[in-house]
């Protein structure tokens, strides 16, 4: 019986850690202990991050670095906003640090971080907090279909 390998439109099992460049941990699936699930070609992940994870089987493990265009982009000026203080109250105080989220016109919720706070002016970054960084991402393939 042959095992079957990552390749074009996989259904995908694994967990992955995600390291700064200091070596410490981002992130992990193995904390709550809830793997991550996608389809190779989904669009969920990069071209680069997909093809180190071509041809690997499950059970296998696979340690690679990925440059910031190829795991969460380049931080992006527009992604950042001011925001009047006056919107903020004591159930959300603007605190430098902090993360708020903000629902959209659509009603989800996007969670910004509250870089700045100057006078009446709050800066708020809605970049992913990892963007602009080099990563190290460990992957455990639990399972693969097709």
């Amino acid at each position: 019986m042959s095992q079957s390998v990552i390749g074009e439109n996989s259904q995908v099992i694994f967990h992955f850690s995600i390291k700064l460049s200091d070596g410490s941990a981002a992130d992990s699936t193995k904390v709550h202990n809830k793997p991550a699930k996608l389809v190779m070609g989904d669009g969920s992940l990069t071209a680069n991050f997909e093809k180190c994870l071509f041809g690997l089987a499950s059970g296998e493990s696979k340690s690679f670095e990925l440059e910031p265009e190829d795991a969460f982009g380049q931080p992006n000026p527009d992604n950042i906003y001011y925001v009047d203080r006056s919107k903020f109250g004591p159930e959300t105080p603007a605190k430098v640090g902090s993360i708020i989220a903000f629902t959209q016109p659509d009603g989800t919720e996007l969670p910004g971080l509250v870089r700045e706070v100057q006078g009446e002016s709050v800066t708020i970054d809605f970049n992913h907090p990892l963007a602009g960084q080099r990563l190290t991402f460990e992957v455990e393939i639990l399972e693969v279909n097709g």
